[in-house]
């Protein structure tokens, strides 16, 4: 509306001076006098200027007119193409002119106006794989999905347009998410354009979601051989994708297979806890049982994980609780001061009832590096020793406050996972999850009611005196209190 305001009011004053200057020249004294075989005229100001614009008008079309002669005397000498060039040089001119402002409309944001420059350019050449893909992006701009898919699909049938018409009806797809049109898409564009990083990694994506474990280690090689991948980020995740080919093998009841898959996970990247949990697990299905040891502690040495003393200790599911002690000593030689470490030496004990050994054997950790599991086995440590309640309760109250501890985290988003997975379920990512304590641990509540339990103490037993007189404790009702 603005614009067409502006407009009105250009083409009143371009009038206005038009109409002034015409005046102006009117009112000129003199003139011009002009002479021409024996013919002598004298013209005002006004008619000079209007000579003048006559005469440029007819050599412009003088200059037309020797051009169309000079094409019909070449299609007279045997250029059967001539006559058709010269008209076809002014579309091209104009369309050119169409498709520029068209490309520029496109960039500054106008797609509407972007869209008509486009179907201009349409009509004055015959490139289409310039125009219509012009217009499928102005389409795209301005909403039009169905008119953006059709152009897409009419740039399939030119081999010079057929991957960027692939790409565009794949990002249409994605947005709809509609992914199984979009991974066979991605799978045409990969097959055009090998090398093209944007699509290795949609492949990528598109096929770790859908599980097609196979397909994508088949991408992430083409990756490396692209120089998009150094050979150590490569051997990590290809061990990531043998994993998960792994456990795949695993849950369609083939063993044989899936102990294949894992240690070769395993050996790809002994790093990988789950792949050598895994790996371990295979091995001791098979009975080798010093093979399974070896995975795990050379695992433990890179990041002690409770996953990994887990499956060392079915390596020996009979043992006494003394002789694990023994053989877990071993393992926890290969990282002495590591927590994980100390807790698991501390729990065994717990379970051996050695309660001095596991207060040895935890240290000061509790109040150095507090975390819930910490703190909870000081609990059992002071209960086991037969410490006053209050003490147990004092020590549980601090476990409901303080930080988890390591936790599998997204390096992208630092989203939180209760077990490892090979890409993050908050963002996508691929291979982000790591080991490690969270950003931001959690704390207590404003109000303080999660201690409300271990401070009020639990409904008394039937054979307490108040419970004999009738009396109970509802710890809801003192929470909402509280609140």
């Amino acid at each position: 509306m603005l614009w067409s305001l502006l407009k009105v009011l250009l083409f009143v004053v371009i009038i206005a001076l038009i109409t002034f200057g015409a005046g102006a020249l009117i009112d000129t004294q003199g003139g011009m006098r002009v002479t021409v075989g024996g013919w002598e005229m004298t013209l005002g100001p006004l008619q000079a200027v209007i000579a003048i614009l006559i005469l440029l008008a007819a050599l412009w079309l003088v200059a037309k007119l020797v051009g169309l002669l000079v094409a019909v005397f070449r299609f007279l000498k045997g250029d059967e193409t001539a006559i058709s060039r010269y008209f076809d040089r002014n579309r091209e001119r104009k369309g050119y002119e169409a498709l520029a402002e068209g490309i520029m409309a496109l960039a500054g944001g106008e797609s509407r106006l972007a869209l008509a420059r486009a179907q201009k350019a349409e009509k004055y050449l015959d490139r289409p794989e310039l125009t219509t893909l012009l217009v499928a992006q102005a389409a795209e701009q301005v909403g039009d999905t169905a008119r953006a898919t059709s152009s897409y699909k009419a740039l399939l049938h030119n081999p010079k347009s057929r991957y960027v018409a692939i790409v565009g009806l794949l990002n249409q797809k994605l947005a709809e998410g509609d992914t199984d049109t979009a991974l066979k898409l991605a799978e045409k564009a990969f097959a055009l354009k090998p090398k093209n990083k944007d699509i290795q990694d949609v492949l990528l994506k598109l096929q770790a979601d859908h599980k097609d474990w196979k397909g994508a280690r088949a991408t992430l090689g083409a990756k490396r051989k692209a120089g998009e991948l150094p050979n150590d980020v490569y051997r990590r995740r290809d061990a990531v994708l043998a994993l998960q080919e792994a456990a795949v093998v695993m849950d369609e009841n083939a063993p044989i297979e899936a102990r294949e898959a894992a240690i070769e996970a395993n050996k790809l990247s002994p790093d990988l806890i789950p792949a050598a949990v895994m790996a371990a697990r295979s091995y001791i299905l098979k009975g080798e049982k010093r093979a399974a040891a070896r995975v795990l502690k050379k695992a433990w040495e890179a990041q002690p994980h409770p996953d990994l003393a887990a499956a060392f200790a079915e390596i020996e599911p009979e043992e006494t609780p003394d002789r694990r002690i023994k053989r877990f000593r071993d393992l926890a030689s290969l990282k002495p001061d590591s927590d994980e470490s100390k807790m698991m030496m501390a729990e065994l004990h717990i379970a051996a009832e050695d309660f001095p050994g596991a207060r040895r054997a935890l240290g000061d950790l509790a109040s150095t590096h507090p975390t819930a599991r910490s703190i909870a086995l000081m609990a059992a440590i002071e209960r086991g020793e037969g410490a006053d309640e209050a003490v147990v309760r004092g020590w549980l109250a601090r476990a409901l406050t303080a930080p988890r501890g390591p936790q599998w985290c997204c390096d992208k988003c630092q989203a939180i996972h209760a077990q490892w997975a090979p890409i993050c379920d908050n963002c996508g990512g691929f291979d982000t999850l790591s080991w490690r304590e969270p950003v931001e641990g959690t704390g207590p509540s404003a109000t303080g009611t999660e201690l409300l339990p271990l401070l009020v103490g639990l409904p008394r037993g039937e054979d307490s005196p108040a419970a004999q007189d009738g009396e109970t404790i509802d710890l809801e009702a003192v929470a909402r209190s509280a609140n």
